[in-house]
């Protein structure tokens, strides 16, 4: 079994739910607390053993490339400036020469299509795919764990969390068969099952383990919902050829594809940072006073 080593990035999308911000800045360059929504995820992945970071670019995305590149003018500035806690900072995030690629997306075709872009540069190899819409918060690293499960079982492994079962008409939902190591096998995967229809109420959760024969599948995967060539679809049809396993991850997993998901990474993220916690807490307390009706902030009268 070949060691996992590649990661695919795929960051072509348009990001219409973030416009007008999206007219002039990626919406994987938009920032939770102090760093683009790409670093978690790509920091998700280095922390997993990934050497290899490969993104899936569109037009209007040249500036993800240009921030995993080295900025000498900035970097140099910060070294005159004495600001040394910082550059070394920047340089503990700075890929190493060689380790990142970048593809075009030249048609916008769905998530499939964009996997099959990867297809020269992942090569004969499983492979990683994190989606950059979903930042995870937790004990564990999500991808450390699919990664040790992947090791012990070969295959192809799906991370997944629980949903409100009220919900699975939103997501990619699995059936969960018996237990096998840290995970389990994947009995089906159902793309939006109406809540009576669902197997289970576990959705994926954007992390996925691969193997290479998914390109082949792909290159000949008609167009599904939305007229878009769908990963699900080229899965199922992997699934009757080699075993799918699913890792069950107890964090949290934030959608900063849309609004509401963007604000509660922010939120949870600045929580966590142990020098902002106590202001953040402050501040909300404050929002939620002043939000709050006038019977509740001075005491109903009777």
């Amino acid at each position: 079994m070949k060691k996992l080593r590649k990661a695919v990035f795929p960051v072509a999308g348009l990001g219409t739910r973030f416009l007008p911000a999206t007219k002039a800045v990626p919406k994987e360059m938009i920032t939770v607390v102090d760093r683009p929504v790409i670093q978690y995820v790509v920091d998700e992945a280095r922390k997993a053993g990934i050497e290899h970071f490969i993104f899936i670019t569109g037009r209007n995305k040249g500036v993800i490339e240009d921030y995993f590149d080295v900025q000498f003018e900035l970097y140099e500035t910060l070294r005159e400036r004495g600001k040394l806690a910082a550059l070394d900072h920047l340089n503990e995030l700075q890929p190493k020469p060689g380790q990142t690629s970048f593809t075009r997306q030249q048609v916008p075709l769905g998530l499939g299509h964009a996997v099959w872009c990867a297809r020269d540069l992942v090569g004969d190899e499983p492979f990683a795919l994190l989606l950059p819409d979903m930042i995870m918060q937790g004990e564990t690293n999500c991808l450390t764990e699919m990664v040790k499960l992947h090791e012990r079982t070969g295959g192809n492994i799906v991370a997944v969390q629980e949903c409100d079962p009220k919900e699975t008409h939103r997501y990619g939902i699995v059936g969960r068969g018996a237990d096998v190591e840290q995970g389990f096998e994947i009995t089906e995967m159902v793309e939006k099952p109406a809540p009576d229809t669902a197997p289970s109420n576990l959705y994926i959760n954007g992390r996925y383990i691969l193997q290479p024969e998914i390109f082949d599948l792909l290159a000949t995967q008609e167009r599904g919902t939305g007229n878009e060539i769908q990963l699900t679809d080229a899965m199922l049809r992997l699934q009757a050829q080699q075993n799918f396993y699913g890792y069950h991850f107890t964090g949290r997993t934030f959608d900063c594809g849309n609004p509401e998901g963007f604000v509660e990474a922010n939120m949870a993220f600045a929580m966590a940072r142990p020098g902002m916690h106590a202001h953040v807490e402050k501040v909300m307390r404050d929002l939620l006073g002043e939000s709050a009706p006038q019977e509740r902030r001075t005491g109903a009268r009777g």
